[in-house]
């Protein structure tokens, strides 16, 4: 059975229940930044269906107004990560796969672009070509199942972290906007945790 890749494509951008797109202004300015409750979290984590790091969790009891990590708060449109606007809330509760476990099937998608010389009359090429794209759409949404966009880093890159998997509490570095990767943060030859991060600059924690 041959998969309908533009269809689960659409199906998972929908996903970003809290995109710019889908929300409106009065809903995206409401959150409340301020310190969480126990009990608020726990709502929340019921509501992603997911739980949170622990030194995560420490922050969102402790965390200040002001800052550049998106906050954790409700609105009209439920729980999630005001000012974010990638998280994909239906993968959340989705093991975030390591990079070295997607390079093959990546690998495999490049190989298998089509490409107009493989059409010599150009009958068919437009539907292929459309299909190959969203499977790539599929494969680059679901490389950060699992995981909140935290901080916007500028210039299209962003901090992650991850909350589901065995990857849980660890930081990462979106930077596919220029080298198509998504890199470990690490402090001292080791993954940096979620305190020492807020006091540093992601850019400073990646191993280029």
């Amino acid at each position: 059975m041959t998969n309908d890749w533009i269809a689960e494509a659409e199906r998972l951008a929908r996903g970003r229940r809290f995109a710019q797109s889908n929300s409106p202004p009065s809903v995206r300015s409401s959150c409340r930044a301020a310190p969480l409750s126990e009990a608020e979290i726990g709502e929340a984590e019921a509501a992603l269906g997911i739980a949170f790091p622990d030194q995560y969790r420490q922050y969102l009891l402790r965390q200040e107004v002001r800052g550049t990590v998106n906050h954790l708060c409700r609105s009209a449109a439920g729980w999630g990560w005001h000012g974010d606007t990638h998280t994909n809330y239906g993968l959340l509760a989705t093991a975030f796969p390591h990079p070295d476990s997607y390079r093959a099937h990546e690998d495999d998608l490049d190989a298998r672009e089509p490409l107009p010389d493989h059409f010599p009359d150009h009958s068919g090429y437009r539907a292929a070509y459309e299909q190959w794209d969203a499977e790539y759409a599929v494969l680059q949404e679901r490389k950060t199942s699992g995981a909140v966009f935290l901080q916007d880093n500028g210039c299209g890159f962003s901090t992650l972290l991850v909350v589901t998997g065995p990857h849980s509490g660890s930081l990462w570095f979106d930077s596919r906007a220029t080298c198509d990767q998504i890199l470990p943060l690490h402090l001292d030859g080791e993954p940096v945790s979620f305190t020492d991060w807020l006091v540093r600059r992601s850019t400073d924690l990646v191993g280029w």
